[in-house]
């Protein structure tokens, strides 16, 4: 393997222990991998060579581990990524796997399930400060319906708002210092969820309490899963200021949730993915949050997980290539210098409005130039393809 493809600490590439750790299991078929111990998915991404780890409560400490049970399990935890040079840059908490959030945590009409999932979430948050994580993950995947006779789905944003509130002022109280990333999902396993895409909790962060703490988590696959452009609600998010996290995965339009290996499914998706991340100086853990095909046993495994590494390196070095590449950046600088000459509207005064509504500005002329976007995306592909 080369080394420009060796993951490195400085890269910042993490996984979940429900990625690595996955059995395989899907609605159709019971598990085909082993339980995989906690420790001993630490020592596998070491092997691979993932910089951190990442965690829900409970796949770490089962939900109905005695006080006892969960600090034998944290502590030998906490030395296994020691002694593997391995960090936990994020923890999150699982509010959708238990029964009693078979209405929603958050947004349940039952106000103690709702106390409940709050009551969960901080115990979470303990285990995440704990471990060292800053970044402290919200997925509502049961913060949905099957039908809207069940409630008024304002009364839902009212009430993940008044969670989110509460959490924040939690993490302030005991010093925590952690910064919130909202993840969003059209549907699945509700039938639809409340925040379905990342502008919904982009929306939804300034009417917040704390606005300041919270961000966003986007995943490639959740976004795709609608049908959108990923890259988009990245660099929305990025522009905001609010880019606090990312899922890395891959998925094709209209399926279920695939949480494919990296680049797996659209790698020229994943090629302006990565492009963005690098060119804007995105410093944030690169997390995958996908899953080894259910054909594989744990060498597999360790195959998708260096996969995911080793393709975003990949595309990174692909990306510098097109920045340099000179035809491109000829292509780029004439898209761009195109009509500087026009009055800039950048911020209003009488001047700037004078010069806009004075403006001698051709529509005919302006629609009768070409953009050469054709000759520009087959370059890409070239880059892609390896043969330039």
């Amino acid at each position: 393997m080369s080394d420009a493809y060796t993951p490195r600490p400085e890269h910042k590439f993490s996984f979940g222990l429900w990625t690595v750790a996955n059995r395989g299991r899907d609605p159709f078929g019971t598990e085909v991998r082993p339980v995989l111990d906690p420790v001993d998915a630490v020592a596998l991404l070491a092997e691979v060579g993932a910089w951190g780890v990442n965690l829900h409560d409970n796949d770490l400490v089962p939900i109905d581990a005695t006080p006892a049970e969960r600090d034998r399990i944290v502590s030998d935890f906490k030395k296994a990524c020691e002694r593997n040079g391995i960090v936990v840059p994020m923890a999150t908490v699982s509010l959708f796997t238990d029964p009693v959030f078979k209405d929603g945590a958050f947004t349940a009409n039952d106000p103690a399930v709702r106390a409940y999932a709050v009551q969960k979430t901080m115990r979470a948050m303990d285990l995440g400060a704990e471990l060292g994580a800053k970044i402290f993950v919200l997925w509502g995947g049961r913060e949905g319906t099957e039908t809207d006779a069940c409630r008024r789905p304002d009364d839902a944003v009212k009430r993940l708002r008044e969670a989110i509130d509460f959490l924040c002022e939690y993490s302030i109280d005991k010093g925590y210092g952690y910064r919130f990333a909202l993840e969003a999902k059209p549907n699945e396993p509700r039938g639809d969820i409340y925040m379905a895409t990342t502008g919904n909790y982009l929306g939804l962060i300034p009417t917040l309490a704390h606005p300041e703490m919270v961000g966003v988590n986007p995943e490639v696959a959740h976004e795709t899963m609608a049908g959108l452009n990923f890259t988009h609600a990245v660099a929305q998010a990025w522009e905001a200021g609010k880019l606090f996290h990312i899922d890395l995965n891959d998925q094709v339009i209209g399926r279920y949730d695939q949480d494919f290996r990296f680049g797996a499914a659209n790698p020229k998706n994943a090629f302006f993915l990565v492009k963005f991340l690098e060119d804007v100086g995105y410093d944030g853990p690169r997390h995958f949050d996908a899953h080894a095909y259910r054909t594989e046993d744990y060498e597999g495994v360790k195959d998708f997980a260096r996969g995911c590494m080793r393709t975003y390196l990949i595309l990174k070095e692909k990306a510098a290539r097109w920045n340099a590449d000179p035809e491109i950046q000829a292509l780029v600088k004439e898209a761009h210098e195109a009509g500087q000459e026009a009055p800039s509207f950048a911020k209003y005064s009488p001047a700037a409005r004078d010069a806009v509504l004075n403006a001698p500005l051709d529509r005919v002329k302006l629609a009768a130039r070409g953009k050469k976007y054709e000759r520009l995306d087959q370059l890409t592909i070239e880059i892609l393809l390896g043969v330039r």
